[in-house]
């Protein structure tokens, strides 16, 4: 059971990124996927989350309206698209997921974790 992130880069201000997430072992289908970030210093936290029945929930305010997590079944890989990127969104971003139903913003409740994916945004 692995989770894989990838798509992170270095991009300039106002430019958009899309993240991947995708499973190995298990089907994203039944699961709760969040996305984590953490900058340099700070403490990991949750940026957005999708349960599969309901529409994207941001815990962050800074990140509503730019932020969107889709899914593709096929490809058993979850997205993050991030628009309007400035440098305050410099981070790692991770993926993670659980078996359940809720969205936490909490790491605490989520299973697997991905490798992380670095986002660096340029003034």
């Amino acid at each position: 059971v692995q989770l894989q992130a990838s798509g992170g880069g270095l991009v300039q201000s106002g430019d958009s990124l899309r993240l991947s997430c995708t499973a190995s072992g298990f089907t994203l289908d039944y699961y709760v996927i969040a996305w984590f970030r953490q900058a340099p210093g700070k403490e990991r936290e949750a940026v957005s989350c999708n349960n599969g029945l309901e529409g994207t929930k941001h815990f962050l305010e800074s990140v509503r309206g730019r932020s969107t997590i889709s899914r593709d079944k096929g490809a058993n890989t979850v997205y993050l698209q991030m628009d309007n990127l400035n440098p305050e969104d410099t981070a790692v971003y991770y993926c993670a997921s659980h078996g359940g139903y809720e969205c936490y913003d909490r790491t605490l409740f989520y299973q697997y974790w991905g490798q992380g994916t670095l986002v660096t945004v340029s003034s």
